[in-house]
């Protein structure tokens, strides 16, 4: 079920639980937008005529935006809502196919552990694996997720 997740603490993830994101469809304020924020105005993201001409043939996202969209599918899911104290990193990432304005994109997700952490005893560490995939199902993000997650302690 896509979205209405309870909040979960760290107790109440399990390694092979799955989540599922709704879908959005990137426009070209998102493109603007990142773009504003990150002072990256790289041509193949904001000029169309450059990028018509380009290896893509069209404007495609930001790689850092790729990202940052997969992040906020993670939390607008609501799983961790209150929960999350912070993102610990990762240890992958890849782009392999881009985004493209107009494209509808979501992400699944996976725990594929969760860890105590003799360093705290109020959270614990947990690792999500996260596919993003757009409309035709090519996959344009893939990665593991770490997050320092409130106990119910």
């Amino acid at each position: 079920m896509p979205y209405s997740y309870e909040p979960h603490y760290f107790e109440d993830f399990e390694e092979g639980q799955e989540f599922e994101s709704v879908g959005r469809t990137v426009t070209e304020t998102d493109f603007v937008v990142h773009s504003m924020v990150s002072g990256d105005w790289t041509e193949l993201h904001t000029n169309r005529h450059y990028a018509d001409d380009e290896y893509f043939g069209e404007r495609v996202a930001h790689g850092p935006m790729t990202f940052i969209l997969a992040t906020g599918f993670v939390y607008r899911c609501g799983f961790l809502e209150r929960t999350v104290l912070a993102f610990l990193g990762m240890n992958y990432m890849d782009i392999p196919a881009p985004v493209n304005m107009g494209d509808t994109i979501s992400l699944d997700m996976e725990v594929i552990e969760t860890k105590d952490l003799s360093s705290r005893d109020d959270s614990g560490l947990v690792i999500i694996d996260t596919t993003m995939t757009n409309q035709e199902g090519t996959v344009v993000f893939e990665g593991d997720m770490k997050f320092l997650i409130k106990s119910r302690k």
